[in-house]
């Protein structure tokens, strides 16, 4: 096998083992399918043209969603968007058409859309991507004790959230 062709085969490799989750990844940082299609192309095809560069196949994740996270911010660059409010569809497939369960994932999609940045942001890198907090602390260029405890913040905050008043979660679906 040639160079080329083991190149294509570990590119192709990557692809097929995290376009899921860089797709819910992209989805969640731009809540919308399209726009976060875009980036991923945009992102695939960054990563092609440095597959070379990888040398490693284990940090090949962070590598990837490192330069997903600078094809979002560049997308801010090129122009300004018009920013509205939007219903998050679906963070994570919902293998059940169960009312009750569909309505608990609603309720914890809004619970986690309703935390500051600042903590969202890890807790869906753990969540959606699976990272540890020393690879969160990577990606976000934050000390790793600073990820854990916005990662323990953001988990209180939920638990709070969630556990208030469920009519009141439910006016501010409506």
């Amino acid at each position: 096998m040639n160079n080329e062709q083991a190149l294509k085969q570990k590119y192709q490799s990557l692809v097929d083992a995290y376009h899921g989750d860089l797709f819910r990844y992209a989805y969640w940082l731009t809540g919308d399918r399209h726009t976060a299609e875009d980036i991923l192309q945009e992102t695939f095809l960054r990563a092609w043209r440095a597959i070379d560069q990888l040398n490693e196949t284990q940090a090949a994740k962070s590598w990837l969603i490192t330069i997903l996270r600078r094809e979002n911010a560049r997308r801010f660059e090129r122009k300004q968007l018009q920013l509205v409010d939007v219903d998050t569809e679906l963070l994570v497939d919902n293998a059940s058409n169960d009312n009750e369960s569909s309505q608990q994932q609603r309720q914890l999609r809004r619970a986690i859309m309703m935390l500051a940045g600042e903590y969202r942001e890890p807790l869906m890198l753990q969540i959606i991507a699976g990272f540890s907090g020393e690879e969160i602390a990577d990606l976000l260029n934050l000390n790793k004790n600073t990820v854990m405890t916005r990662l323990f913040r953001a988990k209180k905050q939920l638990k709070l959230i969630m556990n208030s008043d469920p009519q009141e979660t439910q006016n501010d679906a409506q």
